[in-house]
């Protein structure tokens, strides 16, 4: 009896901590998500000038698209994916500030 108590505690504790890192894994794909419809977004509100409403249209549609690609990755590919994109803006950034003639 006291076996089965502990294979049935270990069990649970094995899948709490599955269920914790998954919901982990999808926060983070969110937030990826997110700050990439952001971008997309604030690029399009410069150069179409809209509302707020589609602002936050094209955050959503983005994030959507972001997550449904993204639902097959694991943790390591998303932050990969994160460190690129943040190499990318960097490197923007640096040919905005030195480009001749701004």
């Amino acid at each position: 009896m006291g076996l089965d108590m502990n294979g049935l505690m270990g069990n649970v504790q094995n899948r709490v901590k599955l269920s914790s890192f998954q919901v982990f894994t999808y926060l983070v794909k969110l937030f990826s998500g997110f700050m990439l419809g952001l971008t997309f977004s604030l690029i399009a509100q410069e150069v179409f000038d809209f509302g707020t409403f589609s602002f936050v249209f094209i955050i959503l549609i983005i994030m959507g698209a972001f997550l449904k690609v993204v639902k097959r990755w694991r943790l390591m590919s998303v932050l990969l994916f994160d460190a690129f994109c943040i190499l990318v803006g960097f490197l923007l950034k640096m040919y905005i500030l030195i480009a001749p003639g701004a």
